[in-house]
């Protein structure tokens, strides 16, 4: 290979959700960032629909969300193998409910702030073939013009899909088996009489049928039928989708006018390393899934969150290389758990027989009255109960989501998720005169908070927020000097540039 500099700090390759975040990501932590896509133009698919409150939280962290949930239609209840509805009004957050949005929408919101931040985007660009050593990545791209240019870059990021390029290039399996559910229709169509619940779904054991308003008078219809198992490029068409629809509800509500059909299968897989040398992969690239739970762009979007602020903290020598072990650490088990999640929720709606799925209904109306259970299953769904593992001698807060907690408001931010927005750690104080006297002592990478109110709110003397939102570290300790040697110790295990850390320069 060659020692010439790097052309780009990082390249990620693929414009979808994933991508387009964790572009931006890198890019406003000062990230020389390089994002490719080989589509010449925006795409008017619109595939996702739902977007959960964890990622509306991730959103909220970087100053998006209030935008995407004007646009959409939230719902506060889903209902669950027809039977039981299962509230999401519980969720301890600013965003408890789905949010129904197009696709298009999440990324139209994600690539205008990409282009904010300073991504250079090149459409119409394609990966062919990449070589990597100790030092970098080289990137064999085909340009919109024909021409293959080789192009070197620190690290490479493959956020490029179910048949991720990237993942080939460097060997890794895609390991699992094809879902259940083949041959999906996909639509979006026009209804002459809307139901009259938000989101309308039911399982016949032969067939599934799912419908769910974008707000705009248009709704996204997936269909699917036992019996017709067609290759993904068999034409979709509008009669199919009413037929199925029948089908699993009982009435087509009047279908007509689809602006779009799309016929596809889903896997379930998961490759088994989300890192290769230099070559990291996020999104569908790494997971793919049944699209039960809607958990598909949730998931890719959360991996770039993970990975984006990791990534930026080891290009500008804030941090070890060994840092990116951990995005493979805490996100893989997550990946695999909704690769798990998401199979056994198709598996238990396409129960073939009426004494099975009467069993079903009534276990599931019986589960979610109970309270705990509810949080459980609304935490999973929704991505607030994904907790990343600490060590054993960590507070029993680190590796949690950190709530939005109320903040004194002294220092221009009112709540954490807008002290976050800066993308740099936030250490939060119960001690407003506190928060004054460490400003000036912790690490240029930190933001000092103080927490208003901080016996409502119950939290800890002092917390140490990541910038993808997870507690770091947090200490139950008293003011004196051995709390304030944890916090140092806090400091420079997290924020501390490797060649500063006491550990090594001693």
């Amino acid at each position: 290979m060659t020692d010439k500099a790097p052309d780009t700090d990082v390249l990620v390759v693929g414009a979808g959700p994933t991508g387009l975040l964790l572009a931006a990501e890198l890019a406003q932590a000062g990230v020389a960032t390089t994002l490719v896509e080989r589509r010449h133009t925006e795409s008017n698919l619109t595939r996702a629909f739902a977007v959960h409150a964890r990622t509306l939280e991730v959103l909220d962290s970087r100053g998006m969300a209030d935008e995407l949930v004007a646009g959409g239609v939230t719902v506060d209840s889903v209902r669950i193998f027809g039977a039981a509805d299962l509230h999401l009004t519980r969720l301890p957050t600013r965003f408890p409910f789905v949010l129904v949005t197009p696709q298009y929408e999440t990324e139209r919101v994600l690539r205008e702030r990409a282009e904010a931040v300073g991504v250079e985007m090149r459409w119409g660009t394609e990966l062919i073939s990449l070589r990597q050593d100790a030092a970098g990545v080289e990137a064999e791209l085909r340009g919109p013009d024909g021409r293959v240019r080789t192009e070197r870059t620190s690290y490479l990021v493959g956020a490029d899909g179910v048949h991720s390029t990237v993942r080939r290039a460097v060997g890794l399996p895609f390991i699992g088996r094809s879902s259940v559910m083949s041959s999906v229709v996909l639509a979006d169509v026009q209804l002459a009489e809307p139901p009259a619940e938000v989101l309308t779904v039911n399982g016949t054991g032969d067939g599934f049928a799912f419908i769910a308003p974008f707000g705009d008078g248009w709704y996204r219809v997936i269909t699917w039928y036992r019996h017709r198992q067609l290759p993904d490029d068999a034409p979709a068409t509008l009669e199919e989708v009413r037929e199925d629809t029948r089908r699993a509800l009982g009435t087509d509500y009047g279908m007509h006018d689809a602006r779009w059909l799309s016929r596809f299968h889903n896997d379930e897989r998961q490759t088994p390393h989300y890192r290769q040398g230099r070559v990291l992969l996020a999104g569908d690239a790494a997971h793919t899934h049944s699209p039960a739970g809607g958990q598909g762009m949730n998931t890719g979007l959360q991996d770039a969150f993970n990975l984006g602020w990791k990534l930026a903290a080891v290009v500008r020598g804030r941090a070890d290389d060994a840092l990116l072990d951990s995005y493979e650490a805490e996100r893989h088990p997550v990946g695999q758990a909704v690769v798990h999640m998401t199979g056994a929720l198709v598996r238990l709606v396409l129960l073939r027989t009426s004494p099975l799925r009467a069993v079903r209904g009534l276990v599931g109306r019986t589960v979610l009255r109970v309270g705990p259970v509810v949080d459980k299953v609304a935490g999973a769904l929704s991505g607030i109960g994904i907790r990343y593992e600490s060590g054993p001698d960590a507070h029993p807060s680190a590796g949690a989501r950190a709530p939005d907690l109320p903040l004194s408001g002294a220092r221009g931010a009112s709540r954490l998720y807008e002290a976050l927005r800066t993308g740099r750690f936030v250490l939060l104080t119960v001690d407003p005169s506190e928060a004054a006297a460490l400003d000036g002592r912790v690490a240029d990478a930190v933001d000092v908070h103080a927490v208003a109110d901080s016996r409502a709110t119950a939290v800890p003397p002092l917390i140490l927020v990541r910038p993808d939102a997870y507690v770091a570290w947090a200490t139950d300790e008293p003011d004196g000097d051995h709390r304030r040697r944890e916090l140092t110790a806090a400091l420079d295990h997290w924020c501390t540039a490797p060649d500063r850390h006491p550990a090594r320069s001693g």
